[in-house]
């Protein structure tokens, strides 16, 4: 197990599905100290701004020393621009800087890491969907935005 993956110990749907990028569900403010310690540089929160939060964001993000960024992730329907925004910030991570991307429970974590897997790491849809169902995807309308995001991403 990887030190940042020990760092989110006890967060929900705790997961590393991509070398140096942990995933989950909402921490609590004493992980952020623990990411800091593992050598986390950022925080992607996928949270709506007007979900609670058991510490104030950016703040508490913040003030661990980490960097954070806001991409809200919604529980309707997610525009391109959103499965967009991710894929490029994971891009720009993977690899280079550790980073912890949360939602409240992990299920829209999985859901909008999928272009990014299928895309840029060249997942097949199977082994895709089954990385994002580890990450703590459970609902079938965000896996059908995120695959139909891809498939006209394909297309010629």
């Amino acid at each position: 197990m990887s030190k940042l993956l020990d760092a989110i110990a006890g967060v929900p749907n705790a997961c590393e599905p991509i070398p140096g990028i942990v995933t989950g569900g909402q921490p609590a403010a004493a992980h952020l100290a623990a990411l800091k310690q593992a050598g986390c540089a950022v925080v992607i929160d996928i949270r709506e701004p007007m979900e609670p939060q058991p510490f104030r964001t950016p703040d508490a993000v913040v003030a661990a020393g980490l960097e954070y960024e806001s991409i809200p992730v919604g529980h309707g329907a997610v525009s391109d621009a959103t499965f967009r925004r991710l894929s490029d910030a994971v891009r720009e991570l993977a690899g280079k800087r550790p980073a912890f991307i949360y939602c409240s429970s992990g299920n829209r974590v999985g859901g909008t890491l999928l272009p990014y897997l299928m895309l840029d790491r060249g997942l097949d849809e199977e082994a895709a969907v089954a990385q994002a169902l580890r990450v703590g995807l459970r609902s079938a309308e965000l896996m059908e935005q995120a695959l139909e995001y891809v498939r006209a991403k394909r297309e010629p």
